[in-house]
């Protein structure tokens, strides 16, 4: 650090959002919209590059890191040259540095230093991160070190690496590299992969990809989901405080927040459907790779010019239905939310421990035409623990874990169809947004507690019987397909993908886990 300062041009320390939108603006790295929000674009990344993502690998991380293409090894040696390179690069620069934390729950919480060539992306980490007080900030020493530099280029030759960006995270030196990419995500997931490899390997906390809130009697509820799932407008409910939206911790006593703000996408944002996130952008966020209606400086959210994944970056504090500090208790009911697109699983349905473990690292959903530019007909998507790409250890260390709180919490853990019902996509239609918010207040309400139940005859999880405000035949796919051949061999084939996609898990997975799978009828 002494180093860096040394080289460095000037050093501007811990500025406020005012203070870094006037830096921004000076520096002619974007423009204020009408709400006062900071629109930027990121370059040539408009989201993370997956492949360009190394985990230093060294004797803490050889034999605890999982291995393989998402988590993708490179040397000490090739860190160590990027490191003083990229030290060097900030010769003469102005550089940009903010103290912040990682971890609602101080028990856990994670110290980061980050030092950024751009002042929106410092105002990123300003939204993004926990913001220490002013007495905090006297004594305040890093855990972990962020040096986020877009504009240096790595040599592919040289470096180590596949291409100019990159995104390094080096466990025992507590540095994580960012170069390359103007994508302000890759700081935000590099921080959360870090979590997820310390809290769990040395702390026993459960570190998850979930939106989690609290209900007016004080009970946590967790919702998984991939994109597409219904994740934030399903814990987004009026009647229940958001802890958080994406990032959290579970700890023998709370669940709490990794985060101090949102990162949500904004592409089609209307006032009328997500209220919240529209009136969070205002003074302070940012809005990135949007555009602006001709001769104004108003969003144009529909603008998909740069990419479909325009977003937004705002403190918590701008949600006004949002706890502080955001830490709920232990959760009473965890969702996990699949666009099934084949029509095949129930809309709620109940899982045993064994069936929980085996559908987390499964992570299931599905892709529909028009979600993505190559997607023209449904897609399954397996994504171990509803985020393979920010998981270092084995999906089984996860979901273990979750097993265990599971049984010693008596948590109730629910299936949730938001995807298909009477037929796969362009036969069926989409469960109806209020069928689903009847389903999941009826188990937060500890409705579902006394109903009976069947078992799904592939599946084998556990269909409510009755649930208020819901059709008797909603519940049941089968019934809603009004053709029960078609119906089974679209619920086989969707069984023997989970078998297949599970086959890579098998080894290292234990027996209740795998007694959790669907049986496919293959006669």
């Amino acid at each position: 650090m002494e180093t860096l300062q040394r080289k460095a041009k000037e050093v501007k320390w811990n500025l406020g959002p005012a203070e870094l939108i006037e830096e921004a603006l000076s520096n002619q790295e974007g423009h204020l919209t009408s709400t006062g929000a900071f629109m930027c674009d990121t370059g040539q990344f408009t989201g993370r590059s997956p492949k360009d993502r190394f985990i230093v690998k060294d004797e803490k991380t050889e034999n605890t890191v999982w291995w393989g293409d998402i988590n993708i090894p490179i040397s000490e040696a090739y860190f160590e040259k990027l490191f003083f390179k990229m030290v060097a690069f900030l010769e003469g620069k102005k550089v940009y540095i903010r103290d912040a934390y990682a971890g609602a729950d101080k028990n856990y919480q994670m110290n980061l230093r980050v030092i950024n060539t751009l002042a929106w992306q410092n105002l990123f980490c300003h939204n993004m991160f926990l913001r220490p007080t002013k007495d905090e900030l006297k004594d305040f020493a890093p855990n972990f070190t962020i040096i986020c530099i877009p504009e240096f280029k790595a040599d592919p030759k040289t470096d180590g690496v596949r291409q100019e960006n990159f995104a390094i995270l080096n466990m025992s030196k507590k540095v994580i590299l960012i170069g390359g990419t103007g994508y302000a995500g890759e700081m935000k997931k590099g921080v959360f992969s870090v979590l997820n490899y310390l809290l769990p390997h040395d702390h026993q906390v459960l570190s998850m990809h979930c939106s989690a809130n609290i209900g007016k009697e004080g009970d946590t509820a967790i919702f998984f989901g991939l994109s597409g799932t219904g994740k934030t407008t399903l814990s987004a409910d009026p009647e229940r405080m958001l802890i958080g939206d994406d990032e959290h911790g579970w700890t023998g006593k709370t669940v709490f927040n990794f985060e101090g703000g949102c990162y949500a996408k904004v592409i089609n944002l209307t006032r009328d459907e997500e209220p919240e996130i529209w009136d969070a952008i205002s003074f302070g966020a940012i809005v990135e790779n949007t555009r602006f209606f001709p001769g104004t400086h108003e969003v144009d959210y529909t603008d998909k010019t740069v990419t479909q994944n325009t977003r937004t970056a705002y403190p918590l504090s701008h949600i006004k239905s949002a706890v502080s500090p955001s830490i709920g208790g232990i959760p009473k009911n965890i969702f996990f939310l699949t666009a099934d697109a084949f029509g095949v699983l129930p809309p709620i349905s109940k899982l045993t421990k064994g069936q929980a473990m085996y559908h987390f690292i499964s992570g299931y959903t599905a892709k529909v035409a028009g979600t993505e530019a190559d997607v023209t007909e449904p897609q399954m998507v397996f994504s171990a623990c509803f985020g393979a790409p920010f998981m270092p250890l084995r999906p089984t260390t996860y979901a273990e874990m979750l097993g265990e709180k599971m049984d010693k919490h008596q948590v109730n853990i629910w299936l949730v169809n938001t995807g298909w019902t009477g037929g796969p996509y362009g036969v069926g239609e989409r469960m109806k947004l209020k069928y689903t918010r009847a389903m999941i207040s009826a188990a937060l309400e500890g409705n579902l507690e006394h109903v009976a139940y069947k078992p799904h005859s592939i599946f084998g999880t556990l269909i409510p019987l009755e649930c208020a405000g819901v059709p008797y035949h909603v519940l049941s796919p089968r019934q809603t397909w009004n053709n029960d051949e078609a119906y089974y061999k679209k619920a086989n084939e969707l069984a023997r993908a989970f078998v297949k996609n599970f086959e890579k898990f098998e080894s290292f997975a234990n027996k209740e886990i795998l007694e959790g799978a669907p049986k496919p009828n293959d006669g």
